[in-house]
């Protein structure tokens, strides 16, 4: 009874820590590209840790159901792939209260979500894979440069694939902030950290930020986090209320904003720790798990100033290597989906191709162009001429 009573505490420390060490570098380069500053970006992290964990201890106990909420890794990505846009970290604080907005109307609007139904799913995922390319080559042009750094980081994330994935990239993740703080060290250089802040931001709204950040961010969150987040909950004998879900999320995804929080959502892959018999034998009881993340999170947040003071004296190029480590699962899962329909494998590939070019077209960038240029195919080769009845 003892170990069942601890088991599902022990398990929401360890979904917490897992979820944030394997995607924290990825944020952290997301909002970065986007244009925030160090002082931003570290009060992105906050806002999002925040959010998750209040969100996440809600949602627990009103449903007594191990319900989580996350931030979007995959969304991190298309940041990175975004870059810059027209109107600087302005205008990308401005899209993401946009996608907020559309996860709220999503939820109240059936017919919206019809229309993210209807975009084929191996097209978001061949759009996801193209994002994730660029970010999955770093390690390798990280080891290029500053071999002896990065390659002890990389060894020990393929040794713990193979043995113990889960904590493959968690331990990548910790054994590069203590190489960074050698390197520190060694330079003479002292660790300097605030106490957490939040840094509120004036949106602005621009066009360009619409197309190239709200719509590929709601459109891969919903395909790669909210959707599979229902599935996985339901294959554990759990029901996602998923209309609140999406007005929470929704909402705090516009509260975050300001502050840097770009995108909440329901967790897909963490989601499955605290959900599985893992947590605890009885279903009932796994809430618990849950909810012990939520808490986490909201420790993460006081640590994330100091972890993002770590990551900014890192050598040039190791947590880059790191975040691509931490994305090669999900780019191995996002082609296997991609190629899945082989009638469409000209949409896909140039799907694919648009979405891992650096190409920006009226201001907005590759992921938005890949949608276009993919559905434009996919209907092309889906058209057939009608056949005219032989007189």
């Amino acid at each position: 009874m003892k170990q069942w009573a601890w088991q599902p505490i022990s398990v929401g420390v360890t979904t917490a820590l897992v979820g944030f060490t394997s995607s924290f570098a990825v944020v952290l380069a997301g909002l970065r590209a986007v244009g925030a500053s160090p002082e931003q970006a570290t009060s992105g992290l906050v806002a999002l840790c925040l959010l998750m964990g209040f969100g996440t201890i809600w949602l627990t106990l009103r449903h007594r159901t191990p319900l989580m909420l996350v931030w979007s890794t995959p969304g991190a990505a298309i940041l990175v792939s975004a870059g810059a846009t027209e109107g600087g970290w302005a205008a990308a604080v401005g899209a993401f209260i946009i996608t907020g907005l559309l996860f709220a109307l999503t939820a109240l609007i059936p017919w919206l979500g019809k229309i993210i139904a209807s975009i084929p799913a191996q097209l978001a995922q061949a759009m996801l894979a193209g994002v994730l390319l660029n970010l999955c080559l770093q390690p390798v042009i990280a080891f290029a440069s500053i071999p002896y750094t990065v390659g002890p980081v990389v060894l020990l994330w393929i040794v713990m694939s193979r043995f113990v994935p889960r904590w493959a990239t968690p331990a990548a993740f910790v054994l590069a902030i203590g190489l960074a703080f050698v390197d520190m060290a060694s330079r003479g250089e002292s660790l300097i950290a605030s106490l957490p802040t939040i840094s509120i931001t004036t949106p602005t709204f621009t066009v360009a930020a619409f197309m190239g950040i709200s719509i590929p961010l709601y459109v891969v969150t919903m395909a790669s986090q909210n959707v599979p987040g229902v599935a996985i909950m339901a294959s554990h004998g759990y029901k996602v209320p998923w209309k609140e879900s999406l007005l929470i999320t929704g909402a705090g995804t516009m509260l975050g904003a300001p502050a840097g929080g770009y995108t909440i959502n329901l967790a897909a892959i963490t989601a499955a720790l605290s959900a599985s018999a893992e947590a605890h034998p009885d279903p009932e009881k796994r809430w618990i798990a849950a909810n012990t993340a939520g808490w986490g999170y909201l420790v993460l947040a006081a640590l994330s100033p100091v972890l993002v003071s770590l990551a900014a004296s890192a050598p040039p190029g190791l947590i880059e290597a790191v975040a691509g480590l931490a994305l090669f699962g999900t780019l191995i899962s996002a082609l296997a989906a991609a190629v899945s329909e082989k009638s469409q494998l000209v949409a896909i590939t140039v799907t694919f191709l648009v979405a891992a070019s650096p190409i920006v077209l009226m201001g907005i960038g590759p992921s938005f162009w890949s949608l276009v240029a993919g559905l434009a195919i996919w209907l092309l080769f889906s058209w057939k001429p009608r056949k005219h009845p032989v007189v």
